[in-house]
């Protein structure tokens, strides 16, 4: 299978019977989509087949996504039992999420969180702020804090209490600070000669499926500016 050039390679950050938790670079799609580039889901699946000596097809289940042109955690299943027990800990909001996100602003007060109905544009591929009762609107709610400025950038630690399509990024346009690269929202400035936004999947809690210890998994942003302005560690 030809592999499209990224900009970084994916990275296995765990894996054992039930889980595959990957490091996705910006740019990559985590599932195949009408643009035909090599997805992280075929990565996924290409490279159980080779680590494990896997023949014909492999079970990969996708857990949750995040935009292409975001960075950071994915976690998969690679058996049907932790794919479902996975999925009722997210519609029961009980994976707890954590993103990293950079702007050119610097907001009024230092946290807060931001609650609203949104609805997803599909025809545009956007998402827009939405009335409670109307058709497709969903309640949505982030958590935010602004970590440090530096350099003309603020870097924020973001908590999606729920999650909607692109809504950090319009919460984050909402608060005045849109995400750096993130034209759909506001943002004025390329990041990654425009393949990539500033927004980073660091964090994820969750029960293990089966063992079902409390997990936490950390990745670490792309080693750029202006994710290099903020000491993020594993």
């Amino acid at each position: 299978m030809e592999i499209k050039k990224i900009i970084t390679h994916p990275k296995v950050i765990f894996e054992d019977n039930h889980l595959l938790l990957i490091n996705k670079p910006p740019s990559m799609p985590v599932v195949p989509d009408s643009s035909k580039d090599y997805s992280l889901l075929e990565w996924g699946k290409d490279y159980l087949k080779h680590s494990r000596n896997k023949q014909g097809n492999v079970f990969l289940a996708v857990i949750h996504r995040i935009d292409r042109p975001v960075s950071g955690l994915v976690c998969f299943a690679t058996t049907s039992k932790a794919a479902s027990r996975l999925s009722a800990q997210l519609r029961e909001q009980r994976v707890k999420k954590q993103y990293l996100a950079i702007s050119k602003e610097r907001p009024d007060g230092f946290s807060g969180m931001i609650k609203n109905y949104l609805m997803k544009d599909r025809k545009r591929n956007l998402a827009r702020i939405s009335a409670k009762g109307e058709a497709g609107s969903k309640y949505s709610v982030t958590k935010w804090q602004l970590l440090a400025y530096k350099q003309g950038f603020g870097g924020f630690l973001l908590k999606p209490v729920t999650g909607r399509p692109h809504q950090l990024r319009i919460h984050m346009a909402m608060l005045g600070c849109p995400i750096f690269g993130d034209f759909k929202y506001g943002s004025k400035e390329k990041f990654l000669e425009g393949r990539g936004i500033a927004l980073h999947s660091y964090k994820i809690t969750f029960s293990h499926p089966t063992k079902r210890d409390v997990v936490t998994f950390t990745a670490v942003p792309p080693d750029c500016a202006p994710f290099t302005l903020f000491d993020i560690q594993e």
